[in-house]
């Protein structure tokens, strides 16, 4: 399949957050749910990433992470068609074109890793040093170091390398988007799927741009002010307590959100005003 043969459309910049709420709605339609798929897969990346084979889990759980995708997408679709979203989705990817989706995940592996590595060429990598526990000079007791990476990520040099290190990585960002999408649901080979998400996410950057500033509201401003505002209110140490009562269950209404939101937002851009199939006809 070409790109010519996927079309998409131009959505204008008030979709951005419109992706949000639809996402959000479609999370308080059926919350346990939801909580459930999303508890179940970060229990799968955490047992991947920190059991006794941590040193290969590293590396496997993010390549897996367009496989698991495929099962967030595949919920949302069937909720979208009268159903619910089941746990049995989650590894709905598994048996869904591995052979285009496990690339996926080598792509964002190597795009994020070279962004991380460009990051070098800013601030002379003191970044690549706290990521890759180096320790720093001179400072052989915990609190001693971690004084010194706070005064390190503090630096104006390393602050701009971080956003260079962004801007490198946004790329392979918008093209590994809608990217599972694609392969999924449309059978894109895994460089046009890659190519088209990329093309309509630049086409739709207005869109893009305003769910991107709206994730970054919802997901660090609003937690940020909700813990200053409790820890000002509620004397210590209840105020911890609090915050996290507050704050945890927010974080797992935003996360689910967020992974809602990339079927919705697929979705608004590739099958816009299609009639929805029976739930009989899910892939």
């Amino acid at each position: 399949m070409s790109d010519a043969a996927i079309a998409f459309e131009l959505r204008p910049a008030a979709n951005g957050f419109a992706w949000l709420l639809r996402a959000a709605a479609m999370f308080r339609a059926a919350p346990l749910p939801w909580l459930l798929l999303l508890f179940v897969y970060y229990l799968l990346v955490g047992l991947t990433e920190f059991g006794p084979w941590a040193s290969i889990g590293q590396f496997v759980a993010p390549l897996l992470r367009p496989v698991f995708a495929v099962g967030f997408l595949a919920a949302a679709w069937t909720q979208e068609r009268g159903g619910k979203p089941d746990l049995r989705l989650l590894l709905r990817g598994f048996g869904s074109n591995l052979a285009a989706l496990l690339p996926l995940g080598i792509v964002f592996v190597a795009g994020v890793s070279l962004a991380v590595a460009a990051t070098a060429l800013v601030d002379g990598g003191q970044l690549l040093d706290i990521l890759y526990g180096a320790a720093p000079a001179g400072e052989a007791d915990p609190t001693g170091a971690a004084r010194q990476v706070q005064q390190t990520l503090g630096s104006a040099r390393v602050q701009l390398a971080l956003l260079f290190g962004a801007l490198c990585a946004l790329p392979t960002i918008l093209a590994l988007w809608w990217a599972p999408a694609l392969v999924v649901f449309q059978d894109a080979r895994m460089l046009t799927a890659l190519r088209t998400s990329l093309r309509a996410a630049l086409a739709n950057w207005r869109a893009a741009l305003r769910y991107a500033l709206s994730v970054f509201t919802l997901g660090a401003i609003v937690p940020m002010i909700l813990m200053t505002t409790l820890a000002y209110v509620i004397p210590p140490p209840l105020n911890a307590t609090v915050a996290a009562l507050v704050v945890l269950p927010y974080l797992a209404f935003f996360v689910a959100t967020l992974h809602i939101s990339d079927y919705v937002s697929y979705r608004d851009v590739f099958h816009t005003g299609e009639t929805l199939a029976p739930i009989g006809g899910a892939r």
